[in-house]
């Protein structure tokens, strides 16, 4: 599950490339820049915010996505090599390992 940070951060870089998209393609089409800015302001706003909420709720739909088998375990920080070990051999140990 992404984090409510990455999934802003993911809306806005994807809004940055339309809104030079759109605006090329609305100053194109009325040569006018109030216009084209308007347009454009508008639009990227609304979509930001849809996307946001888009992702947010595909995040609690489980069809379609493979998860990992130990996803679920809830881990307070990151495993260290040594940690991954431990669990590599315990999984070894159980056989879901060769």
């Amino acid at each position: 599950m992404d984090t409510k940070k990455r999934s802003w951060t993911k809306s806005l870089t994807w809004r940055i490339i339309g809104i030079f998209l759109l605006g090329t393609i609305s100053y194109l089409i009325t040569r006018v820049l109030k216009a084209m800015t308007t347009i454009t302001i508008l639009f990227h706003g609304i979509r930001l915010i849809l996307y946001y909420y888009h992702e947010r709720i595909w995040e609690r739909i489980s069809w379609g996505a493979i998860k990992h088998p130990l996803a679920s375990l809830p881990v307070k920080h990151k495993l260290t090599p040594d940690d991954l070990d431990i669990v590599r051999e315990r999984l070894k140990s159980l056989g879901y390992l060769e």
